[in-house]
């Protein structure tokens, strides 16, 4: 598969569609974590990230003819497609989708550290996952998953500025839901 580092996703993409079943293998080993990490921050769920990340992909295979490229990158067209899902998931099980409990690496070598740590990386998920869903989407895709903002536009069908200001009062959100999270424990 060394063959397919040189190659853009759009030329896997082709080369999958034409039947070389090696394209489509390299573009989910590039693409697969993103998505991955994009329906986890979403959902904060770890079985529902890997279903749609599987579902992203098994879509990809059926209409892969729906790809445009003009419209934006085939990273922005596959967390679209995430989106969707994670949208349509969101909704069937509003109003809460629990957390599971992951194990967070930690630097600290005392207890005490590693609880604190833990802790605070709990309250920013939790604080991610009360977000109404524009503006997770907008924390996520831009902050978590590093998506540009035009990639960002694309995907959740809005303008740039709309990206921007969801993302501003996103960012907002989560600062007054830390603090007065933080608050609480002091308390």
């Amino acid at each position: 598969m060394t063959g397919f580092l040189d190659h853009t996703d759009d030329s896997l993409l082709r080369l999958a569609n034409a039947g070389q079943e090696e394209a489509f293998v390299e573009l989910y080993r590039r693409r697969q974590t993103q998505i991955y990490r994009f329906a986890l921050h979403m959902s904060g769920n770890t079985a529902l990230a890997e279903e749609v990340t599987q579902e992203v992909f098994l879509s990809l295979i059926r209409n892969s003819e729906t790809f445009d490229a003009a419209r934006g990158s085939l990273a922005a067209y596959l967390h679209g497609i995430a989106r969707n899902h994670m949208l349509r998931i969101l909704e069937r099980d509003r109003p809460y989708v629990a957390m599971e409990d992951d194990t967070v690496p930690s630097n600290e070598d005392t207890p005490l550290g590693d609880l604190t740590r833990s802790e605070t990386i709990e309250s920013v998920r939790q604080a991610v996952l009360s977000l109404p869903a524009n503006y997770r989407e907008a924390v996520v895709l831009c902050d978590l998953q590093e998506v540009s903002y035009a990639d960002a536009a694309v995907l959740l069908e809005v303008p740039i500025g709309t990206v921007r200001s969801r993302l501003s009062r996103g960012r907002a959100m989560l600062v007054e839901k830390l603090r007065v999270s933080s608050t609480r424990c002091i308390v």
